[in-house]
């Protein structure tokens, strides 16, 4: 055995995938999840999809005492625990930073006492807000919002401060985040703190941007989860995708195992310490037509309804430059999107999904967060 590792938030669904490869790899490997009701539902149990040989300890991060037994005889940490969603993290603000970033602070004080050999946080896409940007002469933009008046307006395309249009780019690790939402702000937050004490206390620290990652075992229940599986939600149950603005946002989605390939070479490569990387497929798509081709896959004839709306905290553009991950942790992404979302759609035809997608846009749009 290559020795034991902790994932926090293991039972989730990146953690989970994770155990799975690093079991595979040789690893022994520990879980602590709380089972939150959002994502395991009311009566929440160890999940069927969770690697029998995985251990699951039922604790709460923000508990020193469970972080405490958890460590015991690790060597190396996973930080994956985290409240997860840009419109619910606007209204659940307490929630968000108690578990996000509280819960990262008591992690790394029991880390100082007990020591690992490396550290790698889950970190997400959201830090950057909107990507970069070019004009047509060349001239780069990486802090770039949009009016009241311009979303009112339904103009969605990001414009330079004389009012020319702008282009996006591919965002690399060192483009300057433009934080738009709470959880955005709690999700650096997390990888900051990581990296500021993995330096202070000579703990090997990885912070891991991850895009939009989907595949089996993510919840289809909870609307502020992956937009691919809140579509999924929507199509099982025979109902419209719904999309915010007009369908041509770009993203980049990731397969999930590909991300756990990412996540294991981080603790394998002994380059990999101080360092923040992109997690990514390394090509682009936009919204409405990743919706079209999910609906393809599952033999749906349910065209997505484009609302026009706009949801305060979400972005307009913003796909990664893999390059870095490429080059000192030697990723490489396998699965293409066509292929992801076969291997997806084999998943959903054994599951049932309760659509809670109109009950978050209520929600959403009574606080108005919907303009």
């Amino acid at each position: 055995m290559k020795g034991t590792v902790l994932i926090t938030g293991g039972a989730g669904f990146i953690g989970s995938h994770l155990a799975s490869e690093l079991l595979r790899a040789g690893y022994q490997v520990r879980v602590l999840d709380s089972l939150i009701p959002q994502v395991h539902g009311e009566r929440p149990q160890r999940p069927a999809y969770l690697h029998k040989d995985a251990e699951l300890m039922i604790g709460d991060v923000r508990n020193p005492e469970d972080v405490y037994k958890a460590l015991a005889g690790v060597d190396a940490v996973y930080h994956f625990v985290a409240l997860v969603g840009v419109g619910q993290s606007m209204y659940q603000i307490a929630d968000y930073t108690s578990v996000n970033n509280s819960g990262t602070a008591v992690l790394l004080e029991r880390l100082v006492k007990r020591r690992v050999s490396k550290l790698i946080v889950a970190s997400s896409m959201s830090v950057y807000g909107e990507g970069r940007y070019v004009t047509d002469d060349g001239q780069k933009y990486d802090q770039v919002t949009r009016s009241t008046r311009q979303l009112k307006a339904r103009e969605w395309e990001m414009l330079a401060p004389d009012g020319s249009p702008l282009r996006p780019l591919r965002t690399p690790e060192d483009k300057q985040p433009t934080l738009a939402s709470v959880y955005a702000l709690s999700k650096y937050d997390q990888e900051q703190m990581c990296l500021i004490v993995g330096r202070a206390y000579g703990v090997p620290t990885v912070a891991l941007r991850f895009f939009n990652v989907y595949g089996p075992h993510q919840s289809l229940s909870n609307p502020y989860t992956g937009v691919l599986a809140i579509f999924a939600s929507r199509l099982i149950n025979r109902q419209r995708p719904i999309i915010f603005e007009d369908g041509q946002q770009l993203r980049d989605f990731v397969s999930v195992y590909d991300v756990a390939q990412a996540c294991r070479l981080a603790l394998e490569v002994d380059a990999a310490r101080d360092m923040v990387f992109n997690v990514g497929s390394g090509h682009t798509v936009t919204v409405a037509n990743v919706a079209k081709a999910l609906a393809k896959v599952l033999g749906k004839q349910i065209e997505p309804e484009i609302t026009g709306d706009h949801r305060v905290g979400d972005i307009r553009h913003c796909f990664p430059d893999i390059s870095l991950a490429e080059r000192v942790l030697g990723y490489r992404p396998a699965m293409t999107l066509e292929k992801g979302m076969r291997d997806l759609a084999k998943w959903l035809d054994q599951q049932t999904a309760h659509d809670r997608f109109n009950e978050m846009r209520a929600e959403l749009t009574a606080r108005g967060l919907v303009v």
